[in-house]
């Protein structure tokens, strides 16, 4: 379905059905509401579970902007206020995690609790270069999704999954649906920032989530739920930045939040299929002999 968002911009909206109060996911830099598919299907058994793809993103509009916090937080007000979702229950993955603690600051009556995943609250001031190398040293268009998944899941298999989920077909082969000039209009607008005095107007019960083996730091991540007024945090073990595909290991603490926001859900999250938001490894060995895999990947920034 469709929404309008902020200034008028289109929002591909995935409603995954469930019924009781409604939980909304948020994908994070360069991702669509498809990575939510997995955490999607069990979450429907506590309630609405809705995604959208943000400004930008998969199918949604791509306007020359803006692309700035007000936009992002004004998509998510737009998408709550259209499908009747307040107070809602907000998860959000790296810039969806930053857009859900903004969100649930500015409007309070329209979130009951928020859920944060592997998000840095202070970002370092090359962020936006990095990225833009990074980006720049895609070979796209890639000739299959074969080649995608090779590229960048020559490390992690998850990663090449996830990335195959962003991809569009067309006549010379795999674009990124979201364009790098978009993605880097979206960073630059929180890069190179302190985002933790904006973590004290979050009143709801707040969870921030981490992998063990995540590129993000811990214990900024740690603080972050000790800078929230009702913050808990919770360490997901053996797991990578965003392959928290371990909902088990978080039972007590989703209960704790369900608890502290009645009405709601028990609380964990699987960020689709395991998106990871930091540096792979080099792929060891030869390169396949004809795939745009011999082209090894340069490593991913990491928001340190």
């Amino acid at each position: 379905m469709r929404v309008t968002g902020h200034g008028g911009t289109g929002l591909n909206v995935v409603d995954f059905g469930g019924d009781g109060p409604a939980i909304l996911l948020l994908h994070g830099l360069t991702g669509r509401a498809a990575n939510w598919t997995a955490t999607a299907r069990w979450l429907t058994r506590h309630g609405r579970v809705v995604a959208y793809d943000a400004r930008g993103h998969g199918h949604s509009d791509k306007p020359d902007g803006p692309y700035d916090r007000a936009a992002y937080v004004g998509d998510a007000i737009a998408v709550i206020e259209a499908l009747d979702l307040a107070p809602a229950l907000v998860v959000g993955h790296s810039m969806g995690g930053l857009t859900a603690w903004q969100l649930a600051g500015a409007r309070p009556d329209l979130v009951r609790g928020v859920v944060i995943v592997d998000m840095n609250p202070v970002t370092p001031p090359d962020l936006v270069d990095r990225w833009r190398r990074w980006l720049a040293d895609w070979p796209v268009p890639f000739p299959t999704l074969a080649d995608v998944r090779d590229y960048f899941g020559a490390a992690r298999p998850t990663e090449g999954e996830s990335f195959v989920e962003v991809m569009a077909g067309g006549p010379d082969g795999w674009r990124p649906l979201a364009r790098p000039a978009h993605v880097l209009a979206s960073l630059a607008h929180w890069a190179a920032r302190d985002h933790r005095p904006e973590l004290g107007s979050v009143r709801c019960p707040a969870l921030v989530v981490a992998g063990a083996e995540s590129d993000q730091p811990v214990d900024r991540q740690r603080e972050m739920a000790a800078l929230l007024p009702d913050g808990r945090f919770a360490l997901v073990p053996d797991a990578e930045r965003s392959a928290l595909r371990q909902p088990g290991r978080l039972a007590r603490r989703r209960r704790a939040l369900r608890r502290r926001a009645d009405p709601g859900p028990r609380v964990g999250v699987t960020v689709g299929r395991g998106r990871r938001r930091g540096p792979a490894r080099e792929a060891p060995g030869p390169c396949r002999t004809g795939r745009v895999s011999c082209r090894r990947r340069s490593p991913r920034p990491v928001r340190r």
